[in-house]
């Protein structure tokens, strides 16, 4: 067993995260190059890692993203139709 291809990729240093998470923050573009790290093969599985951590939670929040969004819209309907009346609209 080579326990030294276990450490083919150098560790990231401070410069480099620093890119990538500026890089990772640009709206559409850092989406782009988050899946682009995540599926990397050749690159480092560090960066290859945090990559699919942050896709995770970027999915978690979108997700309860939506959850409020329904919930809010839900009861926003449910509230009109409380107040509806429809002998106002009686057309006779």
């Amino acid at each position: 067993m080579d326990f030294n291809q276990d450490f083919q990729h150098p560790p990231v240093n401070t410069s480099d995260w620093f890119l990538t998470v500026f890089i990772a923050n640009i709206p559409i573009i850092g989406f782009i190059m988050l899946i682009v790290w995540a599926l990397d093969k050749n690159g480092n599985p560090s960066k290859a890692n945090w990559a699919k951590a942050k896709l995770i939670w970027m999915a978690i929040a979108v997700g309860i993203g939506m959850l409020v969004f329904f919930l809010i819209g839900f009861g926003a309907i449910s509230g009109f139709f409380d107040n509806f009346d429809p002998d106002q609209f009686d057309m006779s």
